[in-house]
């Protein structure tokens, strides 16, 4: 029963109770009783003489994007040969911490409607969605009728390909610009010779053949293809540091979702994109490819990552990189190093990496100090905790500059703006010839 129908109750209660001490009253309180019970009896008939009266579905993806806003879809049909009020609470997965999802709409007779809504998961995983549970009243309102539908959906939680997507149809249509991807001309050659031919209208003039051109007593010159099939292995540290949380996710799902961007970015540039994750030990090895199943292979596994709260061991990580790594690569570590003292511990090794390979090292900015930097200080607390705030930021800088004087390539961003960062730097090293 509806809240129209207990609020009619009290009323006629209240009313009779009236009546007992002025009985004058009493006739029209039978009189009221008696057309609430009428009108409550019609509109129960009306609205359970049907048996399949409505029906309600939820549409989505068969599997949701993390840190993204994904759109869910209710589809609800009236089938009863009058208009009704329907209340929809859908029974949302418990990991995003809100009670379900609630909905009041009016459907006319034989009306469809969809109702969309936006779920934002922060965690990888499988989430599990209940029943869509569906409250029908008539325009009476004194009843109600419950149906339920679709119980028991499970969906797993995949590392963002939304984003991942986003950025493909951006460079497809040469937006990239619109999201701070920088536009870098290319320095000199990052290619191979290929073959000499002859000048056409628009050849570099400073690829000319001046020896063929002189056999040939006409403007020949040097063809280059771009060098392809550069090995691009994204490294992702899976220490208690990449736990912290940003916006409600983890800088190691940060570091995965902006993995599988470049990852895919390398792959459609013409270069092998691989995968290895650690922590206390090495946790998978992906090889490098550049095949169009490898990519799913690597959503698969960026999928399964998760962390153990222990110390990252890089000692193991050069170890293993030395032993399966022959050709020199670009290596881009996703880590986070909060103090001097904790970069320089692991600084042989990341000089070992550098010495072999190309090493770029991605490590994030605490946006919560530098929001704390930017405020006012009212009191002597308030200036003791910007004055830390300003050696945690200023030792961030510091660890840029050592790490660079070594010969170690860094992006130091806030998180929200990782994958962005990494990519442009990955297409200042293409632009360079550095891979």
């Amino acid at each position: 029963m509806s809240n129209r129908f207990f609020a009619a109750l009290i009323a006629c209660g209240l009313l009779f109770v009236i009546a007992f001490f002025i009985p004058v009253l009493f006739i029209p309180a039978k009189l009221l009783f008696a057309i609430f019970i009428l009108l409550t009896a019609i509109d129960f008939i009306s609205l359970f003489s049907i048996k399949e009266a409505f029906f309600s579905r939820r549409f989505m993806a068969e599997k949701l994007s993390n840190g993204s806003e994904n759109e869910i879809i209710l589809y609800l049909e009236n089938k009863y040969n009058f208009s009704v009020n329907v209340k929809v609470i859908d029974e949302i997965p418990h990991q995003f911490q809100k009670r379900d999802a609630l909905f009041k709409e009016s459907l006319k007779k034989g009306q469809t409607k969809k109702l969309k809504y936006l779920l934002r998961p922060v965690k990888r995983g499988e989430y599990e969605f209940g029943a869509i549970n569906i409250f029908i009243s008539s325009i009476i309102g004194l009843a109600r009728r419950r149906f339920r539908f679709e119980q028991g959906k499970t969906v797993p939680v995949y590392p963002s390909f939304i984003q991942m997507r986003k950025y493909e149809l951006l460079a497809i249509s040469n937006r990239l610009q619109e999201i701070g991807i920088k536009r870098i001309r290319r320095i000199g050659h990052s290619s191979e010779f290929e073959q000499i031919k002859a000048y056409v209208p628009g050849d570099d003039t400073r690829t000319i053949n001046w020896k063929a051109t002189a056999r040939k007593s006409s403007l020949m010159v040097n063809n280059y293809q771009d060098e392809k099939s550069q090995q691009v292995y994204c490294i992702i540290d899976k220490g208690r540091a990449m736990k912290m949380p940003f916006e409600g996710l983890s800088l190691l799902d940060y570091s995965i979702n902006a993995s599988l961007v470049l990852a895919n970015s390398a792959m459609i540039k013409g270069d092998k994109a691989g995968i290895i994750t650690f922590s206390s030990r090495i946790s998978s090895v992906l090889k490098a490819d550049k095949k169009p199943v490898h990519l799913q292979h690597i959503l698969e596994l960026l999928y399964n990552q998760r962390t153990n709260y222990q110390e990252s061991d890089y000692e193991s990580l050069f170890a293993n990189i030395r032993l399966n790594i022959n050709q020199r690569s670009l290596l881009v570590l996703f880590t986070n190093f909060e103090s001097r003292a904790g970069m320089r511990r692991q600084l042989p090794y990341l000089q070992r990496l550098a010495k072999h390979h190309l090493l770029l090292v991605v490590f994030f900015e605490n946006t919560e100090l530098e929001e704390l930097l930017d405020s006012k200080p009212e009191n002597t607390e308030d200036i003791y905790l910007k004055t830390i705030a300003e050696k945690f930021s200023y030792d961030k800088k510091l660890i840029v500059k050592e790490l660079n004087q070594h010969g170690i390539h860094t992006v130091l961003t806030p998180p929200s703006k990782l994958t962005v960062n990494t990519l442009n730097k990955y297409l200042e090293f293409k632009s360079r010839g550095l891979i």
